[in-house]
């Protein structure tokens, strides 16, 4: 069957007729839904009808066309009018409309996606796909099929700030496995870029102890970072793994990572010397894994917490004293550190130009100001909103019947009754 003219008449005068009411889009939804095929066959001949629509009226009818006209594929000479094209119709489709087909409205999204890539341009597509995901989104709780393609454009684009707005939100509801990891991977490598080194740190520790049957190379990754974004933030790095951690990733994520274990193992020793001897004999490993950057932040980090031990047994020391004890250069890198660690707030201190020497004081936070309250009120307020999301989850999960069914069939493989209820008593 050929799309002829009175055909494309008729699909045009559907998709006009019946885009008004939830009824009539229903009812335009199965119809498109028949026309699927014929869409895609006829899609070079389909490119006209998309200028006698509305797309922020006819947003339904519209979709449908675009995404069999976008399926093709394109020359890079095409892909800047594509982009133009998909990033106007996301900006202004209705949002009630394209998630009657959430499917083909995330294809072209990812169409869109693909030509800023083969554009080399992918800043193109951050805002569009923030659009697209707010439009998609019932909530900001669900992480939908396109948070990792718009967290990854940012992180090419250098767009962390854009980025970072969205991953302070708290994700409860996820489509697809694959599509956590990922965007735990990305959003953790943007906070990274961000400095934002404790919410980094929470993403990519998602990655590692998410359930997983088999490691996945996302999750080598993520670990390799997890390990280096611990020593720069914490100072430490534990290997053993939570008891909430699948089997898959306690056996073979270390077996992966050894050399950044050992990295691990020279830092705990506090001393620069080995640490940089190790850095020295995997600099290649780092640099294949592209973490040599952030290897070097492990160094320096290594500077800080040699300093701020300093702080804990001296009230005064000159800054020479400071640059020996802590195997700096000179004494002017050691003043450049302190005054670094000083305006992040990670030691309290003062210099005297005149005679080098640094005098270390207590922390002047008094914890009664009314910003120091809002904070802790705000914490206050986001940890019982978790603990009644919990309950809520936990509530639910309870009346689930695939839930309660393996549960079941895990209760039969023991007898309960050969186990004491409560723990045992013993007399010393």
């Amino acid at each position: 069957m050929n799309l002829n003219m009175s055909s494309a008449e008729s699909l045009l005068a559907q998709i006009q007729g019946l885009s008004s009411s939830i009824a009539d889009l229903t009812h335009l939804r199965s119809y498109l839904k028949q026309s699927d095929d014929l869409l895609r066959t006829e899609s070079t001949r389909l490119v006209p009808l998309l200028n006698e629509l509305d797309p922020s009226i006819h947003s339904l009818g519209y979709l449908y066309i675009l995404e069999a006209c976008t399926a093709a594929p394109v020359s890079k000479e095409q892909a800047n009018e594509l982009v133009i094209t998909v990033a106007r119709f996301i900006n202004v489709c209705a949002a009630e409309q394209i998630r009657l087909v959430p499917d083909k409205f995330i294809s072209v999204c990812k169409r869109l996606k693909e030509q800023v890539m083969l554009l080399q341009d992918p800043m193109r597509g951050v805002a569009p796909l923030l659009t697209a995901i707010r439009k998609l989104q019932t909530s900001t709780e669900q992480l939908t099929t396109l948070h990792p393609d718009f967290v990854l454009l940012c992180l090419l684009s250098k767009c962390y700030k854009t980025g970072f707005s969205v991953l302070e939100n708290d994700i409860f509801e996820v489509d697809q496995p694959r599509d956590l990891f990922l965007y735990c991977y990305y959003g953790g490598m943007i906070c990274i870029g961000q400095k934002q080194f404790r919410k980094a740190l929470e993403l990519l520790h998602n990655v590692v102890t998410a359930p997983m049957a088999i490691v996945s190379a996302i999750a080598v990754e993520a670990y390799k970072k997890y390990i280096l974004a611990s020593l720069i933030h914490n100072g430490q790095f534990s290997t053993s793994f939570p008891k909430y951690a699948s089997p898959a990733a306690q056996r073979n994520l270390k077996n992966f990572s050894q050399a950044y274990l050992d990295l691990v193992n020279s830092y705990s020793t506090g001393k620069v010397s080995e640490l940089e001897t190790c850095v020295r004999a995997n600099t290649e490993k780092f640099e294949s894994d592209k973490n040599l950057g952030l290897v070097k932040q492990v160094v320096s980090s290594m500077y800080k917490r040699n300093i701020q031990r300093l702080t804990q047994t001296y009230l005064t020391l000159s800054l020479q004293d400071i640059a020996n004890t802590v195997q700096l250069n000179s004494p002017k890198a050691a003043e450049m550190h302190v005054l670094q660690m000083i305006q992040a707030g990670e030691i309290h201190a003062t210099i005297n130009q005149k005679d080098g020497m640094v005098r270390f004081l207590e922390d002047p936070e008094q914890y009664k100001t009314c910003e120091m309250i809002e904070r802790i009120d705000f914490s206050i307020q986001r940890i019982m909103m978790l603990s009644k999301k919990l309950t809520g989850m936990n509530e639910t999960m309870s009346f689930d019947p695939s839930y309660l069914g393996k549960v079941g069939r895990e209760r039969q493989r023991f007898d309960f009754d050969d186990y004491d209820t409560v723990p045992s008593k013993f007399n010393i």
